[in-house]
């Protein structure tokens, strides 16, 4: 989905969170120093306090995340009590999680143990004022401005239809603004009529959709590859809500049962995740990887000082979007930017075109590579300067292979392929990069996107140190 407001609300929910919790360790420190009568027998040195506090805000977070509190059910506004509930329970844990990292490591974060309880309960009272207020603040926006809420398509002969449509228009606050119908007259409300599209073809065209919703059982499998198509939301309204409810998430839209049949898992909450995640393990790699970068640079200048040390080429990476990627000159000057095909053609020798790519997009002893890049490329620090692409939000740091736009017509499931960031590294890469065919390559980066975790990227990021070290599959 090329909007995501529910990443934007999972990004605002974070921020009030480690402002709730800082500010609770502040209202303890206050407390005992100010409030309590009892006199206390320590330093008062309420800067150091709050640095030590914050260190330890994430591990705050993590619980948080761990008790669910930043679920689906949370962004929706649902099930309050079990909010508070959890909100109550994860304070108290992560108060005691914070006590015991004290005690183990002897940080002296709290100067007396009074305080801990005052921040367990002011943390509790904090993150329900900053959080009912974030979602506050969400509720008025979405109802003053319609642009801010996801523009519908409705397709489908279905009662559910005249109910959806209806719901969607009535209450801006639920987050979905109503673009389109696709269905007979009889199913939609007669004030609704205006905004009825002969065929999902026209509506998508005409309407510049977020978000489909099928209410019927027609066509699903075309309905849902269009959803694909055009990086859309999709969900399937079954006819009875206890079928099919393990297809996908199962959410209430009103009182309508509606199946969220992602194309992949990573959307909203984990977007958050994943982006936090490249931005600081991609500085950390790019700290430990800054002097051999310099060296390699100066290397590259040595060996060829009218040459750039480093390039970029146009990718393709999340909904089609042109991004420059950045690399280590590998290749001869003159075959810079040019596609396999042209390059061969200009030095002569187009019979390796087809050797090209019947090898999976390789050959052996490529006339194009310097002596330099066949090494950079046999231990992939040709790669490196992309950390940069990684840390701007271009690439991620896993994720399936950058597209060059004039590779598409060999992918038949593009938009799949394009429903995610392209990555540094990928589920291909670690699993015999060079070695396994170009099918076979295309298979695993599509199980990577419809099988997305947080682990997964982890355990792959482990196989690729592995590999580079192991030069496993490199050519």
């Amino acid at each position: 989905m090329k909007r995501d407001y529910g990443l934007i609300f999972h990004a605002f929910l974070v921020f009030g969170d480690a402002c709730a919790i800082l500010l609770s360790f502040l209202t303890a420190y206050f407390m005992r120093t100010h409030l309590d009568q009892r006199p206390f027998y320590f330093e008062a040195n309420p800067r150091q306090f709050l640095l030590s506090m914050l260190v330890m805000i994430p591990v705050y977070l993590i619980i948080l995340a761990a008790a669910g509190l930043y679920s689906k059910s949370v962004f929706l506004g649902r099930s309050r009590w079990r909010e508070v509930g959890r909100l109550f329970l994860a304070s108290v844990i992560g108060m005691m999680a914070i006590i015991t990292c004290d005690f183990f490591f002897n940080m002296d974060l709290f100067p007396v143990r009074i305080m801990a309880i005052y921040a367990a309960f002011s943390c509790f009272i904090l993150l329900s004022l900053f959080r009912g207020a974030i979602r506050w603040i969400r509720s008025f926006t979405m109802k003053r401005d319609r642009r801010a809420a996801l523009r519908v398509i409705i397709i489908g002969n279905s009662k559910n239809t005249e109910y959806l449509a209806d719901y969607i228009a009535s209450y801006p606050e639920s987050g979905f603004r109503l673009a389109g119908v696709v269905a007979g007259a009889k199913y939609i409300p007669k004030d609704l009529r205006r905004r009825q599209y002969s065929s999902l073809k026209d509506a998508l065209k005409h309407t510049r959709p977020d978000v489909i919703f099928q209410t019927d059982e027609k066509r699903t499998e075309y309905v849902y590859q269009q959803a694909i198509n055009h990086h859309l939301l999709y969900y399937f309204v079954p006819s009875n809500a206890a079928l099919t409810s393990q297809l996908g998430e199962l959410e209430l839209v009103g009182n309508t049962p509606a199946i969220l049949v992602r194309a992949t898992p990573l959307a909203g909450g984990a977007r958050f995740v994943k982006r936090c995640t490249d931005i600081i393990l991609g500085l950390f790699i790019l700290l430990l990887a800054a002097i051999p970068m310099i060296i390699i640079w100066l290397i590259e200048k040595i060996s060829d000082p009218s040459a750039p040390a480093v390039y970029s080429d146009i990718r393709l990476s999340r909904y089609n979007q042109k991004v420059k990627i950045y690399k280590f000159r590998s290749m001869k000057p003159e075959y810079n930017g040019l596609t396999p095909e042209e390059a061969f053609t200009k030095m002569g020798k187009p019979q390796l075109i087809k050797k090209y790519r019947l090898g999976g997009d390789m050959i052996p002893n490529d006339p194009r590579i310097t002596k330099l890049g066949k090494f950079l490329r046999a231990t992939s620090l040709d790669e490196l300067p992309q950390l940069f692409n990684v840390i701007k939000g271009d690439i991620s740091l896993v994720g399936p292979r950058a597209l060059v736009p004039g590779e598409l017509h060999h992918y038949g499931d593009r938009s799949l392929l394009l429903s995610v960031k392209s990555g540094l590294t990928g589920l291909a890469q670690v699993s015999g990069r060079r070695d396994i065919g170009f099918d076979e390559r295309r298979a695993l980066d599509l199980y990577y996107i419809q099988n997305w975790s947080i682990w997964l990227d982890l355990r792959i990021i482990m196989r690729t140190i592995g590999a580079i070290l192991l030069r496993k599959g490199a050519k």
